[in-house]
């Protein structure tokens, strides 16, 4: 009877041994969603459209100058785009910087001829609303320059209406408003999603600094500037691939981008942050958060 007791005693403890070492461990905690100072953030795992971060979403707002990515979309949707196309600069462009104190591309004289594929950088790069406004005249259809840039505008709202963002609307071709240009951080990074896929605009829009060639009137080729990318994260964040800045008065500070680590990427948006610093300080903590839980 003693031994069957003992054997008993000896079972039974192994039994408990067993239900320790084979006991699941506990999953770790999720990490704290950041706080960010941006009235609007959001961001997402580009390749399964997985949604990693919201504030303010929805919220429709001023875009500023990253309006200018649904022109470069709407410029490489044209059919049989030809990117060598050549585009004269033409004083209209010139005197509507001079007029708005708008960014530019820097060292285009009126004049001289660039192609598409040179004016895409310089409206992505430095900004320049006078490549933005040659590109709207360039691809609208009319028999008047007004005609035309109203048609373009229209074909960027078509492109919003397609992707089947909401709370997105364009009254302008680069983002200086004339009082109804606003979108909302979830639709501004569906549409840069879609305009990531095309190879040229991923290129473009990763390029740190690129020097156009444009021909002046008696065939020679002008000296320029390199044209700088106004987007700091290229170099300061691991895995950064752009996108673009934007500011106003109304819009604050704005920025759309996107990284890749570890085979994932990421997109994502902050809008109406207070300061240009404070929008790069949100982007970083956005996803830094995202690749975290993507």
């Amino acid at each position: 009877m003693r031994r069957a007791s003992a054997a008993a005693v000896v079972t039974a403890g192994a039994v408990l041994t067993t239900t320790v070492i084979t006991a699941p461990a506990a999953q770790a905690a999720a990490p704290p969603k950041p706080s960010i100072s941006a009235k609007g953030g959001f961001l997402m795992n580009s390749a399964t459209g997985k949604t990693l971060f919201t504030k303010g979403a929805d919220s429709r707002l001023k875009t500023g100058s990253t309006t200018k990515i649904a022109t470069a979309l709407t410029v490489l949707n044209q059919p049989n785009l030809n990117l060598n196309r050549k585009v004269k600069y033409q004083k209209a462009y010139s005197d509507y910087i001079v007029r708005n104190g708008a960014s530019s591309a820097k060292g285009l004289i009126v004049g001289d001829t660039a192609t598409v594929r040179e004016l895409l950088y310089g409206l992505m790069l430095p900004s320049g609303c006078d490549a933005a406004y040659a590109l709207a005249d360039t691809y609208g259809k009319g028999s008047s320059r007004a005609a035309r840039v109203k048609s373009f505008i229209g074909k960027m709202n078509k492109t919003a209406r397609d992707l089947g963002l909401r709370n997105t609307h364009f009254d302008s071709f680069d983002g200086i408003s004339n009082g109804a240009n606003y979108s909302s951080p979830r639709d501004l990074t569906k549409l840069t999603v879609k305009a990531m896929k095309n190879s040229l605009f991923r290129t473009v829009v990763k390029t740190k600094g690129y020097k156009a060639k444009p021909k002046m009137p008696n065939g020679g080729t002008r000296g320029m500037p390199v044209w700088g990318n106004t987007n700091q994260l290229l170099g300061t964040y691991r895995g950064a691939i752009g996108v673009k800045t934007g500011s106003g008065a109304q819009a604050k500070f704005n920025l759309v981008f996107a990284a890749t680590r570890n085979g994932k990427t990421v997109v994502g948006t902050v809008l109406t942050a207070p300061t240009k610093e404070a929008r790069y300080k949100d982007a970083k903590k956005i996803m830094d958060y995202g690749f975290r839980v993507a």
